[in-house]
């Protein structure tokens, strides 16, 4: 079953959030589904830390390694449909791509993101309840 993990997601396994341990339960088996731009939304978050001292390039190379190894089929997208689903919503085009992603999929999408778990149930995509 195809499951569409956003960046929030990835970013809490990667770094050993306390999130960790749901989302590999919630995830295993899963066939693990995403946008392309998730490599540039993880490489983002990642920079975004160094710059605020929060990680350090240790840490970074880590996380790096770890994603690496996270099984995951990278789907590529119609890019008009995201700026419709971006506008409709009133979210960034990179959720969209999560979005699209997961309808296209006919899946179902996981997400730490509050903003993105609401525009998806608003689009009509049924979210994995992440509990703590």
């Amino acid at each position: 079953m195809p499951v569409v993990v956003d960046t929030s997601a990835i970013l809490a396994v990667v770094l050993n959030e306390p999130s960790k341990p749901a989302l590999i339960r919630l995830t295993s088996g899963a066939d693990l589904v995403a946008p392309l731009s998730l490599h540039w939304e993880v490489g983002n978050a990642l920079s975004a830390m160094f710059k605020r001292n929060r990680l350090t390039p240790d840490e970074g190379r880590q996380a790096l390694v770890a994603y690496q190894q996270i099984a995951i089929r990278f789907l590529g997208g119609r890019r008009d449909i995201k700026h419709i689903i971006a506008a409709r919503h009133n979210i960034y085009a990179y959720d969209a791509y999560f979005i699209v992603c997961a309808r296209s999929q006919n899946s179902s999408l996981i997400t730490l993101d509050n903003g993105l778990r609401t525009a998806a149930q608003g689009a009509g995509i049924s979210v994995v309840e992440v509990n703590l």
